[in-house]
């Protein structure tokens, strides 16, 4: 039987706090129990959020580690995994099945820019060296690779290809992937700014980089959605909206977002660098918007 998954809701794509040069053990365990308090339904650490293409293999295991030793159970956890070597992502898919990951998220190859039999042969060979479910990451405006609808129906008829990370932000992928590969593929919208067009195309959650700042309003947003409720979700929208995260590149505005509220220090690994002024006088200004701080 194919590995299908049910992640519904709002899963936090979770940054990687750093101290001293390190990753910070303490300040990351603390912000996944925050999460899970806050009604976040599910964690993903080390994606490109975390800042995974700048961790060594030993902190990217380490992480995923901590993080499913924090959460205990209480909500699924997806292990970023991708890379831009197969051989590497294998590696680091296998570290999150033996250290009890529900899932891994795994983004299409960025550079080596595959065909999309390349993408195919990357993914199932992944498929094939583990037992866990497998969420394809397609985020064509960092990875300049789009994965087409045929290569995702291809890819879903494998025993652990179970859904996507969607970060095209276009509204008729959702649809025509829901057409192509039915209600079972699990789609997850990577765009927090479309993720209530992602949810009323049937989407089934977001993998959210908003939420590690604001996890209640946006496990808020995403359960009203996946009631039916868009009155509500709009409503939320407009207030999320205003948490403009992406004035840079991610994640400097959201270590800094982080860093306002004490949850972890405004540190970045070079080639990232911290948000500018400019960027910071945004960010303070929709938290303050949003309801975040005063």
């Amino acid at each position: 039987m194919p590995a299908k998954t049910n992640f519904r809701g709002s899963f936090t794509a979770l940054v990687t706090p750093f101290a001293n040069g390190s990753v910070d053990e303490k300040a990351f365990r603390a912000l996944v129990d925050w999460q899970i308090a806050e009604g976040t339904n599910g964690l993903v650490p080390v994606g490109t959020t975390g800042e995974s293409p700048t961790l060594s293999h030993q902190e990217h295991r380490e992480v995923v580690e901590w993080c499913v030793d924090e959460a205990r159970g209480r909500v699924p956890v997806i292990a970023g995994a991708g890379s831009n070597s197969t051989a590497e992502a294998i590696d680091l898919a296998k570290h999150a099945e033996k250290a009890g990951a529900d899932a891994v998220l795994v983004v299409t190859p960025y550079y080596n820019k595959p065909t999309q039999e390349g993408l195919y042969q990357h993914f199932k060979a992944i498929n094939d060296a583990i037992g866990i479910p497998i969420i394809m990451y397609n985020i064509p405006v960092r990875s300049v690779i789009d994965m087409s609808v045929d290569t995702m129906a291809r890819l879903f008829e494998l025993k652990n290809i179970a859904g996507v990370k969607d970060a095209t932000a276009n509204m008729t992928r959702v649809s025509q992937q829901r057409a192509t590969m039915g209600e079972d593929f699990n789609q997850l919208s990577g765009e927090d700014i479309t993720a209530l067009g992602f949810m009323a195309h049937g989407g089934h959650g977001c993998i959210s980089v908003t939420s590690n700042v604001a996890p209640r309003l946006c496990a808020e947003f995403q359960s009203a959605c996946v009631r039916g409720d868009y009155a509500s979700a709009l409503k939320l929208q407009d207030k999320l909206a205003h948490i403009n995260l992406f004035v840079e590149t991610s994640p400097a505005p959201i270590k800094y977002a982080l860093s306002l509220i004490g949850k972890c220090a405004n540190k970045l690994r070079l080639p990232m660098v911290p948000a500018t002024e400019k960027a910071q006088t945004a960010v303070r200004q929709a938290m303050v918007h949003a309801g975040l701080i005063n």
